[in-house]
């Protein structure tokens, strides 16, 4: 997948090429003044609910933050009222 950076004003006169540039798999970086302030990325297949395999297949490549699970098991077992 390649990447482009686009300035607030160059987006406004090109608006049309960027959302084909998107369509056609591309990931676009919105500047203002040169920062960074959003990405436009291509839209994914969105699931309501993920059967277990694919469940399985997406967890093994997006990760959480590795302190969750210390989290997670510290909290384990408190009632609201505890935490």
């Amino acid at each position: 997948m390649s990447h482009i950076e686009i300035g607030v004003r160059e987006l406004r006169n090109r608006t049309s090429q960027v959302i084909e540039a998107v369509r056609s798999g591309e990931r676009v970086t919105l500047t203002v003044r040169g920062e960074p302030v959003a990405d436009i990325v291509p839209h994914g297949q969105r699931y309501r609910w993920l059967a277990g395999d694919r469940l399985r297949s997406q967890l093994g490549v997006v990760a959480a933050d590795p302190g969750l699970q210390a989290d997670l098991d510290r909290l384990a077992g408190q009632t609201l009222g505890q935490l």
